[in-house]
């Protein structure tokens, strides 16, 4: 049995592939920036690692997990969102652990995550919340 404690953090990530679902999405993470201290990774508009459409990652810790992920349940706007925890096993951390919100992606170059890798280096919020969630 692995144990909560493992968990040093949480990635979302946040899907769009087409203009009108990437103005959407760029909406969504100005919501999120005003909501939550959290810090937004660079807007991808090509493929990167493992994933298969555009997109941008949200890094926040585990206190915040209680309150994004459902006002990401509620908010996404019909955008695909996988979050998934930070244990420093990439690979089950994506694949095994992960909870998608809305549309299942594949996620492909599998081999290109790591089962074990160093703890995430943890990153300081780029935002300052200005309205409650």
């Amino acid at each position: 049995m692995r144990r909560i404690a493992e968990i040093a953090s949480y990635h979302a990530h946040i899907y769009f592939d087409r203009p009108e679902q990437r103005a959407i999405a760029m909406d969504l993470r100005q919501r999120i920036a005003e909501r939550f201290t959290v810090a937004l990774g660079r807007v991808h508009d090509r493929l990167v690692g493992p994933h298969v459409r555009p997109m941008y990652q949200v890094s926040f810790d585990v206190a915040a997990f209680a309150t994004l992920v459902p006002w990401l349940m509620l908010n996404r706007q019909g955008l695909a969102v996988l979050v998934h925890p930070n244990t420093g096993r990439e690979l089950s951390d994506h694949v095994a652990q992960g909870l998608w919100l809305g549309e299942i992606l594949p996620l492909a170059n599998l081999d290109m995550l790591r089962e074990e890798t160093a703890a995430e280096e943890v990153l300081a919020p780029n935002t300052v919340p200005s309205i409650a969630p």
